[in-house]
């Protein structure tokens, strides 16, 4: 079993910064190995690719629209996946998932790699 657990989701003023943290715990999590992802879902869209790492933290992704905002980062020793969000905008608004791919070599992109998944946190964004 896997368990993910976010936190670190608010309500923030145009231009702001939050940090999302997701600890990863469970008998089958390996979490020095595994691979992390960043996701979100606003209201009526489906879920998107938002960021991810590989296992050591030397490859990264981003999707276009947070590249230079956004910062995905890692501390294995914490089995906790951080994302720092700067220069937010009301588009970023949603619901912010974080999800563990156990093929963690490279950052990927796609939702259908990650088996692990969070509850979500809230990120409400206000003009």
């Amino acid at each position: 079993q896997v368990q993910l657990v976010e936190s670190g989701g608010g309500l923030v003023q145009a231009g702001g910064s939050l940090r999302l943290s997701c600890e990863g715990s469970g008998r089958s999590f390996i979490g020095h190995i595994m691979g992390w992802g960043w996701f979100r879902q606003a209201p009526g869209k489906d879920r998107e690719f938002v960021a991810s790492i590989n296992w050591n933290g030397d490859n990264t992704a981003y999707t276009e629209s947070v590249n230079g905002r956004f910062t995905i980062s890692r501390d294995n020793a914490q089995n906790t996946v951080y994302l720092q969000m700067n220069k937010l905008e009301p588009e970023d608004t949603a619901v912010y998932y974080c999800a563990s791919a156990t093929r963690g070599m490279v950052a990927r992109r796609s939702q259908e790699d990650y088996p692990y998944w969070g509850q979500g946190t809230q990120v409400t964004v206000s003009s």
